[in-house]
């Protein structure tokens, strides 16, 4: 018998001095409990792909550390959120109360996340968003044991509205997303990137989530006929609103843009309906960086599929929850020393080198993409070292 760094008869050693009630720094926690990490993720539903690919992400990275994160290893308990707002509350509460987790990883949808935030920031339990980007998470309900490990809807849409004021053939756009917390702040990125440029919005269209008849709303497209369109969906309904976009006769006549969410995971399943979107994102296809080449190659071999931004954002959840685990020895009871190790961290991630902001949120560089094939292709860097959206940070109270 061998654990690592210690040989069979300093084991055997390390066990007697244990016995007789001492302990070896960490090896009490290493051969102790698992560590309970409760995933709430959608299971059914338009953004199923979406928790699936977070899942593996977060499994991946938890492989390479030879599936133990702090030297302990790793208990799951799994809900599916449904992407349901009114059943959030009762499904975290199960992770957190009856399942007693150490880690809450979760979730995709804005409006459960900020009901999952309500009760995690009560708890005190510590709570990784590998993905939902509503804005309350670092503004008014930021937490110390609230951390985002993803993006917030501010930053994607800045980041195209910046590229969109630089165009001079775009002075007008109009906006389409879900009415609800991610589409609205995802549009409010986009206002504040692109109208200090000098353009305007021509309209504001919504839908109700999770709705995906468009065709009214593609008719009063085609009767604007703005410079340009700026749309968010994800998953089935990103996949919907990209086919009915071209049937209806505007992906030639008007240039449709967004943030990446409405290009990534879909490409293989609306054919040529995408070719020559542009979104800007925090992660692309072929970035051909060596650190990005060789995830994709991992996550190709375990799970027989491409990895994409969701499962970017679950291996990078891992990789954080790892760095703070190995710098307490396992011990998640040191929720400070565990918080303040992550907050020092730089994740090499597979999106480039990013850090937590003070508000939790990543600070990172967003790509422009083209989708050529069934890729979204790095064109360039539409911002560099991106925050969050200062009115939102200066409405984080971290001690609060």
């Amino acid at each position: 018998m061998r654990v690592k760094g210690i040989g069979r008869r300093e084991f055997l050693k390390g066990a007697a001095v244990a016995g007789a009630g001492l302990a070896l720094p960490g090896l009490a926690f290493s051969q102790g409990a698992k560590i309970k990490i409760g995933l709430m993720l959608p299971y059914t539903g338009t953004f199923a792909p979406l928790g699936v690919a977070i899942e593996n992400g977060f499994r991946l990275a938890l492989q390479e550390a030879g599936g133990r994160f702090g030297g302990r290893e790793i208990e799951f308990f799994k809900v599916d959120d449904e992407s349901e707002p009114s059943k959030a509350t009762d499904n975290v509460n199960r992770l957190v109360t009856r399942d007693k987790v150490d880690v809450v990883i979760g979730t995709v949808h804005s409006g459960v996340a900020a009901a999952m935030i309500r009760v995690t920031r009560e708890s005190g339990t510590l709570h990784l968003i590998p993905n939902a980007g509503v804005g309350v998470a670092t503004g008014p309900l930021c937490a110390p044991n609230i951390i985002r490990t993803s993006f917030s809807n501010w930053q994607n849409g800045y980041a195209m509205g910046a590229v969109m004021s630089q165009r001079k053939n775009v002075k007008n756009v109009v906006t389409i997303t879900w009415r609800y917390a991610a589409g609205e702040e995802f549009v409010k990125g986009f206002k504040d990137g692109y109208l200090k440029g000098g353009g305007s919005i021509a309209k504001e269209l919504w839908v109700p989530f999770p709705n995906v008849e468009f065709q009214s709303l593609l008719t009063e497209i085609a009767a604007q006929k703005p410079d340009a369109v700026y749309a968010f969906f994800a998953g089935g309904g990103a996949a919907k609103f990209l086919r009915d976009y071209a049937q209806a006769g505007l992906k030639d006549k008007i240039p449709l843009v967004g943030p990446g969410f409405l290009t990534d995971g879909v490409l293989e399943a609306v054919g040529g309906a995408a070719q020559g979107v542009e979104t800007a994102l925090h992660y692309a296809d072929a970035l051909n960086t060596k650190r990005d080449n060789e995830f994709r190659l991992a996550y190709a071999k375990a799970f027989k599929l491409q990895p994409d931004v969701y499962a970017v954002q679950g291996y990078d959840t891992g990789l954080l929850l790892a760095a703070g685990l190995k710098a307490v020895n396992g011990d998640v009871s040191r929720k400070k020393d565990l918080v303040g190790a992550m907050e020092k961290v730089t994740v090499d991630s597979p999106r480039g080198k990013w850090r937590l902001s003070k508000a939790h949120n990543p600070v990172q560089d967003i790509y422009l993409r083209k989708v050529v094939g069934v890729d979204n292709k790095y064109t360039g860097v539409a911002v560099r070292g991106l925050d969050d959206d200062p009115a939102s940070m200066g409405a984080c109270k971290m001690g609060a």
